[in-house]
């Protein structure tokens, strides 16, 4: 069997991130595995530009983007497998995949990297009642038709979800000459970011339905119409609130999963809310020399962000290598009120490194005092101004601040009048 010093699982954007890092860290020993025939993930398929603005200081397209970390990988002669499924990961850290050249193959190594990227929740997901036409795909789906296979996909679209695919997507067929009717988001503010906002609603005078949500589909053979309803604060339906759209295609933006059946089947612990493995500070889960990061670890709103986390789970993991596991106690980090998750969720009490934590906000506010307390003690507080769900926040935590800490830090937001 062979056996490697790290293996990194997806050749993405946090996979390539990653394995640069290890390699700039002098660990050459490094096998990526990639199930797509070439390397570079979702951006592929994403020709607007936007990426890179952090990391490069420039706007690139996804493409663009993806060139930039294969080409570095290149240069740093990084092997990668492609067309290469994994299919089973076990927690000594053995890693099954399968190809048409070699067949089924099992490797090893002294530690592993998931970057395994996210999928789309479908139809079936969120349950829409109504037949079962054609016309109705989900917004990822859609992008890489049109992008990558030159189809377009309909002629009058409605889109449900203001995520930021649905929005880029809503830009996109108006561009190539499709009528986008309008598009709904079951919460009351919108879940893009307010750049996608503005550049692929407002500026084509696209309508968005805030609080709606599709309740039924038309159609025998191909989509002929939907039905929006309005809800409630409950995000139930209101009867009486139908409105009729006569479309010919439908599209879902209706939220990212992790990729996660690797780490499940391995018995990494998870975060309910995410998703994703719940990591320390060095981006390893629970499992001894198995790291997480990228949208398999928790869905991001920038790629830029994907590839700084793959940054640190690989010096994460460059420090396994090096010195082994951190046999300290742990703090757990705790969501406070109005923040839904943070990344990492454990901080080991003799870290090394100041820890930058990744969180978001619940719900939308235009001011905010962000905290960070342990008990009685507040470690740091911060103002905030136009706090959105769809914007990743983050903030620091100083290493020195954990010697004498005992209890749960606590990251909390509350609105100011």
């Amino acid at each position: 069997m062979r056996h490697y010093q790290a293996i990194i699982i997806g050749g993405g954007s946090a996979g390539l991130s990653a394995a640069v890092t290890l390699k700039d860290k002098g660990i050459e020993d490094i096998l990526v595995l990639e199930k797509d025939r070439e390397p570079g993930g979702i951006l592929e398929q994403c020709i607007h530009n936007g990426f890179g603005l952090q990391r490069f200081k420039e706007q690139l397209s996804g493409p663009a983007y993806a060139e930039r970390y294969i080409r570095m990988a290149e240069e740093r002669n990084v092997e990668i497998k492609l067309n290469s499924m994994v299919i089973k990961l076990t927690p000594d850290r053995k890693v099954e995949y399968v190809n048409s050249e070699e067949g089924d193959v099992t490797v090893s190594a002294d530690c592993v990297i998931l970057a395994v990227g996210c999928y789309e929740r479908s139809r079936g997901a969120i349950n829409i009642y109504g037949t079962r036409p054609s016309g109705v795909y989900t917004a990822g789906q859609a992008q890489k038709y049109l992008n990558m296979n030159g189809y377009v996909v309909g002629r009058k679209v409605f889109i449900l979800g203001s995520g930021d695919i649905g929005l880029i997507m809503a830009r996109r067929m108006t561009l190539e000459g499709a009528t986008v009717v309008g598009v709904a988001e079951l919460m009351p503010y919108s879940n893009g970011l307010p750049r996608n906002m503005k550049q692929c609603l407002e500026d084509f005078n696209i309508p968005l339905y805030l609080s709606h949500t599709v309740t039924n589909i038309f159609g025998k053979d191909r989509l002929e119409g939907i039905e929006l309803s309005e809800v409630d604060d409950k995000r139930n339906p209101i009867k009486g609130s139908e409105k009729y759209f006569d479309v010919d295609t439908l599209l879902l933006s209706v939220g990212l999963i992790p990729e996660n059946h690797l780490a499940d089947e391995a018995g990494i612990e998870m975060d309910p809310v995410t998703r994703g493995p719940k990591v320390d500070e060095n981006y390893m889960t629970s499992i001894d020399g198995i790291f997480a990061c990228g949208n398999g670890l928790h869905v991001h709103d920038l790629v830029d962000f994907v590839s700084l986390q793959a940054e640190r789970a690989a010096e994460g993991a460059a420090r396994y290598l090096s010195e082994g596991k951190s046999v300290a106690g742990v703090i757990t980090l705790r969501n406070g009120s109005n923040v839904s998750y943070t990344v990492p969720k454990y901080i080991h009490k003799d870290a090394v490194i100041n820890t930058e934590v990744f969180f978001r906000a619940s719900r939308p506010m235009e001011k905010a005092s962000l905290t960070v307390s342990c008990g009685d003690r507040l470690i740091r507080k911060l103002a905030r101004r136009k706090v959105m769900p769809s914007e990743m926040d983050r903030v620091m935590i100083a290493a020195k601040d954990l010697k004498d800490l005992d209890g749960d830090i606590v990251i909390s937001m509350e609105e100011n009048a």
